[in-house]
Order: C-alpha cells, then sequence, then structure tokens
C-alpha cells in the first residue's frame, strides 16, 4: 500500500471557519500532486425529535446557494476544545430555542473529503423543552428569519428524494435518524 504523505503544506488563504490550504502529496509510481483544500473547523448538524416523531427543520438563507433551504440545526465547531456534543446543544438552542433532555450520536462523516476535511458529527435530540425567554439566543444576519416547522419524518424523507429537501448534510441526518429508529 502506497503512502500517501505530505512533502510541503502551505495556507493560501485564512477565512472565518476554514484556511485554503496547499499540499504537495507523494502520489503512487514516484511522482507527487499538489492539491487546494479547505483546512476546516468542522461542525455539528442535530435532528430535533419530538414525542409524536416529528422532526424540527428550519428554513435558513444560504449566500453560497442562494436561497432559502429546508435544513437541520447546525453550526461551526468554532469554540476551541469544545466537545462535539455540547456544540450540537448550544446549536440547537440557537437555531431552533430547544433544549434536549437526550442526545444520541448517529455518526460522523466527511461533508465533502474531495475538497475539505469538514467533519461533521450527527446527533439526534430528544425530550425536547424550549428555551427560557430569558436565555434565547439573538439572532444575527442569515439566521435573523430562521423559521422552525415539524415535519413528519418520512414526508421529510420524502421531500429530499422530491428536491424539496436540498441540503445533503439534511439528507444524510434524516436518513440516519429513520435507521436509528428502525433499529430501536
Amino acid at each position: 500500500m502506497h503512502e500517501y504523505r505530505v512533502l510541503d503544506s502551505e495556507i493560501i488563504h485564512r477565512g472565518w471557519a476554514y484556511d485554503l490550504t496547499a499540499e504537495t502529496i507523494a502520489m503512487p509510481g514516484g511522482g507527487t500532486a499538489k492539491r487546494e483544500y479547505l483546512q476546516h473547523v468542522g461542525a455539528v448538524v442535530t435532528v430535533p425529535l419530538d414525542e409524536q416523531g416529528r422532526v424540527g427543520l428550519i428554513r435558513q438563507f444560504r449566500v453560497p446557494a442562494k436561497e432559502l433551504l429546508w435544513e437541520l440545526p447546525a453550526g461551526l465547531r468554532d469554540v476551541e476544545g469544545e466537545d462535539p456534543a455540547l456544540a450540537a446543544r448550544r446549536e440547537l438552542a440557537e437555531e431552533a430555542d430547544l433544549r434536549a433532555a437526550d442526545l444520541v450520536k448517529l455518526g460522523e462523516f466527511y461533508s465533502t473529503p474531495g475538497i475539505s476535511s469538514e467533519m461533521i458529527h450527527y446527533y439526534l435530540a430528544t425530550g425536547l423543552s424550549p428555551v427560557p425567554e430569558a436565555e434565547l439566543h439573538e439572532r444575527t444576519d442569515e439566521e435573523t428569519h430562521i423559521e422552525l416547522a415539524w415535519w413528519d419524518l418520512d414526508k421529510a424523507l420524502a421531500a429530499v428524494a422530491d428536491g424539496e429537501i436540498r441540503n445533503g448534510v439534511c439528507a444524510l441526518a434524516l436518513t440516519l435518524t429513520k435507521l436509528h429508529l428502525d433499529r430501536n
């Protein structure tokens, strides 16, 4: 098995959630290749599931996509040393105004490993309760008009297949939730 060693690494650009990095890698057969990718801080996504088996989806504007997308509460792991489960709870509170009594890890997956090191940690949140009004997060920018809607899980999965839900992270999270519920 060939060892893909990093021979050279350079940060081309520093961003707010990632660095654009260029690396020269030792390739099979003695050659090298230069690859640029986003060295990303990582992220979390949380699937809020209520007692009726509905999932809480949020609708949020995404600048790169230039559209409102149905998603799940999610966010960056941009707090140094923060445990992914704590980040998931933080994002659930900030984006959906919810707390969870129970949090189950569904897995962790690279979002786009061909161009980014971003690792996303997936969680299922149950035993939901509202964040007290005095502790609500003040939303700004594209988070200002987040709307929360409760969807039947099967309807949400059908919306993935029909193209109404177009966020890949959300699609995987819904699928992982369905698999988890079917197994338990």
